[in-house]
């Protein structure tokens, strides 16, 4: 009987988890590949604050830019595979895969998933001056200004990027586009109206058009966001079958220990339940994972549904980069 005992104490603690004993025992820091102040960053300090509590050690937040997010992917995937070195990005890792000839690492074999943070809004946005009202007129007005108008966006393979080549094919114009190092820097420049247009995401969006710094015309999204009640959809302004969000993943390098992933993992999911982490995304449109979703298998199923997504998109809208 008391065979039986240990086998069974045994069997159930195979069942359990690999908890890595002393991790984390310094610093974790999460890499977000686009300039601060963007959508991106605001999610990475947001979680990585509630992260901290219950990793026990403090979360950094290291903004690598460029390269339309892809020096930061890179860096993450070449780091040492400790968990102490996270990577937070979104739709752009999926494009990028179909965007770029030449990329640095491989988007499924160099990193180590961990789980899927939020699926977010995109809007579109203009300088408080701009002439047009509303998306009926945004479109006339662009067709008629083409050689005048500048599009902002946050970069190659950005899904600001990825929303102003929809709406352009699907409005049959083609206007001067901008890239920035992220939104943030675009934001600026739109706020000071040096650029006309932008498609952003809610996160970044939000605190503008409530402080009346943008003019907001639609969200992307096939029902009306919650906290932009007043602002249509695409579809009710006449542009149908336009839906769109961008997501956030949560990733460490390839060959990070089971066991420092199932802390990470644990800590994504607190962080998801903590009240402030709740009360301030969804209040900037975010829609926060679920348990299911908040895993290393479900952000592995992502990553492969959106390369195949957006693979035949990107190549139909625009040639791959070098």
């Amino acid at each position: 009987m008391f065979t039986r005992l240990i086998a069974a104490i045994a069997a159930v603690a195979i069942s359990i988890p690999a908890i890595a004993q002393g991790y984390p025992s310094h610093a974790v820091t999460i890499v977000v590949p686009y300039a601060a102040g963007g959508p991106t960053d605001t999610v990475a300090h947001i979680l990585g604050n509630a992260m901290s509590k219950s990793l026990g050690q403090a979360v950094v937040v290291e903004t690598v830019s460029g390269g339309g997010g892809t020096f930061g992917v890179e860096r993450v995937a070449h780091a040492k595979p400790d968990g102490y070195t996270l990577l937070l990005m979104n739709v752009g890792i999926a494009t990028s895969v179909s965007l770029y000839r030449h990329l640095g690492y491989d988007a499924v074999k160099d990193l180590e998933p961990v789980g899927l943070v939020s699926d977010v809004p995109m809007v579109m946005i203009a300088r408080p001056d701009f002439a047009p009202r509303d998306m009926k007129e945004l479109g006339a007005y662009v067709k008629s200004n083409r050689d005048r108008v500048t599009f902002a966006n946050a970069g190659v393979g950005s899904a600001s990027q990825l929303c102003g080549m929809l709406y352009l094919a699907a409005v049959d114009a083609d206007v001067t586009t901008v890239p920035y190092k992220g939104t943030g820097p675009a934001m600026s420049d739109l706020i000071d109206s040096q650029v006309d247009f932008l498609c952003d995401q809610t996160i970044n969006a939000i605190p503008q058009i409530r402080a009346g710094k943008v003019r907001a015309y639609a969200v992307t999204t096939a029902t009306r966001v919650a906290s932009l009640p007043g602002v249509p959809t695409f579809a009710e302004s006449g542009l149908k079958g336009f839906d769109l969000a961008s997501w956030n993943g949560l990733w460490a390098p390839h060959g990070t220990p089971r066991g420092e992933i199932d802390r990470i993992v644990l800590a994504l999911h607190a962080a998801l339940r903590d009240p402030d982490v709740v009360n301030r995304l969804v209040d900037l449109g975010a829609q926060l994972a679920t348990p299911d979703r908040a895993t290393p298998a479900a952000l592995r199923e992502q990553l492969a549904r959106e390369i195949a997504k957006w693979g035949p998109i990107v190549r139909r809208l625009g040639a791959p980069l070098d």
